[in-house]
């Protein structure tokens, strides 16, 4: 067996030296397009800017306050999933490469903060190779693989429960989106609304999903199929997601007075696109050193130190999970 898993490998590296090699272009320093935090009530494509239903960044009052009362129900639990002085709260990662590279970078930013609660487990339980479409479906290997492998083994490996999961960053795109916009946008968020449903069933003291959409994608290798406007787009699938909640929609219910509760509260969490290296109103840019050879994925000393900033920043200040992020909220 060892001798087959050496050439198993021994042929990997050898294919892997006939592929050609990826490189950034670097020359893609803008596309024009306006942020969404800053686009409003303008229109993309027709299409409403904003992170919030009429073009608000700001979560409407009903929805910002059950937000507030879902925070409350955050509380230190045992491995049982109840609430005990003594107990743990985990707050995981779901999603793909991008998403662990950035998380992993953020628990490190996070646990050397002295505010951060000492009751608060960080988990990243996203995968490299891991989009929506494959893991949104769970008759197929690969999204079990996913849940029941990933997921529950990293969870197992922090010394934490599933019953223990109560806040969730999920962070997650389509690996090769076929169809235009808004054809695709719609497609990712039907299958966040199933991953949605997942994290509910799953993990039942869940209170809170906080989505965010992907970074800059303007100097990615492969542009037709990884690179901009693609990225940029996948804001209105997160963004058509909570308006969803918002409006009521009966598979994203998190209120019980309602009827059957299918997800938890769903939030956006920070908002990380930025038009490459045209500043966004509160500075955000990103340069091409940002990110590795290949123009899509986070390098370290860059964009994985600038998003894990902004995750570290959001939760412990937004109204809704610094309660629970912080040792004295």
């Amino acid at each position: 067996m060892k001798r087959f898993l050496a050439i198993l490998l021994l042929s990997a590296i050898a294919f892997s030296a006939t592929l050609p090699v990826s490189a950034a272009i670097c020359s893609n320093t803008s596309t024009g397009l306006t942020p969404l935090t800053q686009l409003g009530a303008a229109n993309y494509l027709g299409f409403q800017g904003g992170l919030y239903p009429g073009g608000s960044n700001v979560r409407p009052t009903a929805h910002e306050a059950a937000g507030i009362i879902q925070s409350f129900g955050v509380r230190p639990r045992n491995a049982k999933g109840l609430i005990v002085p003594h107990g743990k709260i985990v707050l995981l990662s779901i999603g793909m490469s991008n998403t662990t590279q950035e998380f992993s970078t953020f628990i490190g930013m996070a646990n050397a903060d002295p505010l951060k609660n000492p009751k608060l487990i960080l988990v990243d339980g996203a995968q490299g190779g891991m989009s929506a479409d494959r893991i949104y479906d769970l008759t197929t290997a690969t999204a079990q693989s996913y849940w029941d492998g990933n997921v529950a083994g990293r969870l197992q490996q922090a010394g934490v429960t599933p019953k223990q999961v109560q806040a969730v960053w999920m962070k997650l795109a389509d690996a090769l989106p076929l169809t235009t916009f808004p054809a695709h946008a719609n497609q990712l968020k039907t299958e966040l609304t199933a991953i949605a449903q997942i994290l509910r069933a799953r993990f039942p003291n869940l209170k809170q999903v906080y989505v965010s959409s992907r970074i800059y994608g303007g100097y990615a290798d492969s542009p037709a199929t990884r690179g901009e406007p693609l990225t940029y787009e996948t804001g209105f699938s997160a963004k058509w997601l909570i308006e969803d909640q918002i409006n009521g929609a009966p598979e994203l219910n998190f209120q019980p007075r309602n009827g059957e509760v299918r997800s938890a509260w769903l939030s956006w969490g920070p908002y990380l696109w930025a038009d490459g290296m045209t500043p966004r109103s509160d500075g955000l840019f990103y340069q091409c050193s940002d990110f590795q050879s290949d123009g899509i994925h986070p390098a370290v000393n860059g964009a994985r130190e600038k998003v894990a900033g902004q995750l570290l920043d959001f939760f412990k200040t937004d109204s809704a999970s610094r309660r629970w992020f912080l040792r004295n909220p």
